[in-house]
């Protein structure tokens, strides 16, 4: 591991609809098209990405939201933070979720994600991506960090 590397800044948002189901999206099996440094192809995954320089973290929520499935959010509340650490990539990962979003799904083109739905909280997908994973059950445990098992 490269201790002089810095890491980086991710989020993922829990976007929560009016039956309690959170909707997760599916990353492309092709590395190259799912487009993540963590390389989590082929897992669901809450909207996420990365925070660039100069945006606050409510900002990049919202374009990565509106990125990856065309939907306005609002009433956005920061619920986790967590160190994702894989040997590809180190994410201080914050996750956000709100209840208020507008808008008609819709991935676009860029292939990135193939697919949507919206889980029960009780019944998620085994292939979900782990920094997805831990913000998830942050939210379920009211906590907002996990130190390491």
């Amino acid at each position: 591991m490269d201790k002089s590397k810095m890491p980086g800044v991710g989020l993922g948002v829990m976007l929560i609809n009016n039956d309690g189901k959170v909707l997760l999206i599916l990353r492309n099996s092709d590395a190259k098209l799912a487009d993540s440094n963590m390389h989590l192809e082929g897992t669901w995954t809450l909207p996420a990405g990365k925070v660039r320089y100069g945006e606050t973290i409510i900002e990049a929520a919202k374009r990565k939201v509106k990125k990856e499935v065309n939907l306005d959010v609002s009433n956005l509340k920061i619920i986790s933070v967590n160190d994702d650490i894989n040997k590809y990539a180190h994410f201080l990962t914050i996750g956000l979720v709100s209840d208020i979003f507008t808008g008609k799904i819709d991935l676009g083109d860029s292939l990135e994600h193939v697919d949507y739905k919206f889980y029960d909280l009780d019944n998620l997908p085994e292939n979900l991506c782990e920094p997805s994973k831990v913000i998830i059950k942050n939210y379920r445990n009211n906590r907002i960090y996990k130190e390491s098992e």
